[in-house]
């Protein structure tokens, strides 16, 4: 073969690749489509939502708010924009952005069927993000790497 023919066959492999990333990532894990609606959850005065929208082209989007107080005396704590989108390998990656600052990617580490995970050891806190679903509940816990210091939500459909 000669110099030209396999340099032209290496442009068109880059070119098909440059394509192809440009098209977006091909999605090999469907997000968490259990994950979909909204959802509240209420601890003596302090209530905690949070929305997913329905999985579509591998991309969930979201939203959570936590406060306190009921009605025009409600008074928000926090709040947070999330998405769960598919990395370059269409594994999904969850995003979260606190406050409406940086956001932070926390890749898939394991799911199954009522449940998936997502970790970022290099990240202070949260380094573990689960969720799971029991019947109509959906589950939502955050922690350390090794399940230290973890906080849970138990929510009920909006």
């Amino acid at each position: 073969m000669s110099k030209q023919r396999i340099a032209r066959t290496v442009l068109l492999v880059l070119a098909i690749g440059a394509v192809s990333a440009v098209g977006g990532a091909r999605v090999t894990g469907d997000p968490p489509g259990w994950m979909a609606g909204c959802w509240l959850s209420i601890a003596d005065n302090s209530w905690t939502e949070e929305c997913w929208t329905s999985p579509r082209a591998g991309t969930m989007l979201g939203s959570g708010r936590s406060g306190a107080g009921k009605g025009a005396d409600a008074v928000l704590k926090s709040w947070e924009a999330t998405q769960i989108l598919p990395d370059a390998r269409g594994v999904p990656v969850f995003w979260a952005a606190p406050q409406g600052g940086k956001r932070v990617a926390s890749p898939m580490l394991s799911r199954g069927a009522d449940e998936i995970v997502f970790a970022n050891p290099a990240h202070d806190y949260p380094q573990r993000i689960r969720y799971w679903r029991e019947g109509k509940h959906l589950n939502a816990e955050i922690a350390l790497a090794d399940g230290s210091r973890a906080t849970s939500w138990r929510y009920e459909p909006m």
